[in-house]
């Protein structure tokens, strides 16, 4: 079985780059790539790109100066090509286990969310983003996890559609204690579909220099440079495929098809969540500070938007959104309003964990 699925998901490659991570990135022929052999996209014709110009996004350049914070960089995947990280045995068992506890599923023990989403009734929407302050959280032992994330679902709870984008640390996932972007997706809550990255077929990658997986080289310091990246999750109104960009790159979409009940989304939201095994401490979320302890110390998401059920992009109200953390003295999330000329509207969530119950 997993010997099958690893022949579907490692393709014949074009070029091999050896990262200094110590991945090792495929370039796999575009029209080739492992989500085509999903029974769904049987007869999927390639888009190269959406019918759309990505919402604005920014970074602080005078922060990041001429360090790039992730890509391929000069040694790109030729034309014609989309990187794929190269996948083992024990990728595909570790997110195996992973999706059976899934952080994204409801009321799972030992799952702890600070988040903010918008209320359904002003739905539907068509999309969410924002600019998500990276850090690396710390997280002290293989079962833990802890990311940052935007999202868009609709659905029934046990038939959950949804999109997460954001980053996450997850040495269960990838060997390591470093932030690296994800993506995942699924069209029943994690029951039977959906993944993280392309650890299964589903996710049409089109950008050339950056893949889902990678570690990013540069995260913020308590006290330090703080680094930040636009995320955003946007329908295409043509073909109702749902595109990934990240500082305004298109890096790819999630076909229509792949969803069960996605023609729209009845929520949206950004936050972050924390994972740890019953009855063991909670590892930090975000920059490990409280937002109402220092704002200027905690995680955030600014310029946060949403396209409404007119596909226009805005920020949402203050008494649209809806603000959740099920545990206070771990974690907290507060929505402010239109702040200043940098931040506009702004989400600041996170704290320290630490037993915070099941």
């Amino acid at each position: 079985m997993l010997e099958r699925k690893l022949e579907i998901i490692n393709k014949p490659l074009i070029k091999s780059i050896h990262m200094e991570s110590g991945q090792i990135v495929d370039c796999i022929d575009i029209y080739k790539q492992p989500s085509f052999d999903n029974p769904l996209l049987k007869d999927h014709k390639l888009q190269r790109k959406p019918n759309f110009q990505n919402a604005s996004g920014e970074t602080r350049q005078k922060t990041l100066g001429t360090i790039p914070m992730f890509g391929l960089g000069k040694d790109e995947c030729p034309m014609g090509t989309v990187p794929i990280l190269r996948t083992i045995k024990d990728d595909l068992i570790k997110e195996k286990s992973l999706l059976n506890d899934h952080i994204l599923v409801q009321d799972i023990s030992g799952v702890h969310i600070a988040e903010v989403a918008l209320k359904p009734h002003y739905g539907p929407y068509y999309g969410v983003g924002g600019i998500n302050s990276i850090f690396n959280p710390r997280v002290d032992t293989k079962c833990q996890i802890s990311m940052s994330h935007l999202w868009v679902q609709n659905g029934a709870k046990e038939s959950t559609n949804k999109i997460s984008l954001g980053w996450h640390v997850s040495p269960q996932l990838y060997g390591d204690h470093a932030t690296h972007f994800y993506m995942s997706w699924t069209s029943d809550n994690y029951r039977r579909t959906g993944c993280y990255n392309l650890l299964c077929a589903g996710f049409v990658q089109t950008n050339r220099k950056i893949y889902f997986g990678e570690p990013i080289s540069l995260t913020s310091q308590d006290g330090g440079p703080i680094y930040d990246v636009a995320f955003s999750i946007s329908q295409d109104s043509v073909t109702k495929n749902w595109w990934i960009s990240i500082n305004e790159n298109s890096i790819g979409y999630l076909p229509a098809k792949l969803f069960s009940n996605m023609s729209s989304a009845n929520e949206v939201g950004w936050g972050g969540r924390t994972g740890t095994h019953p009855n063991t401490q909670s590892p930090q979320m975000g920059s490990g500070h409280f937002p109402h302890d220092n704002p200027l110390h905690a995680c955030y998401f600014r310029k946060v938007s949403i396209q409404d059920n007119k596909r226009k992009t805005r920020a949402a109200k203050v008494y649209q959104t809806h603000s959740f953390t099920d545990n206070l003295k771990c974690y907290d999330v507060r929505y402010f309003g239109d702040q200043d000329p940098y931040y506009y509207y702004v989400v600041l969530f996170g704290g320290p964990g630490g037993n915070c119950g099941n």
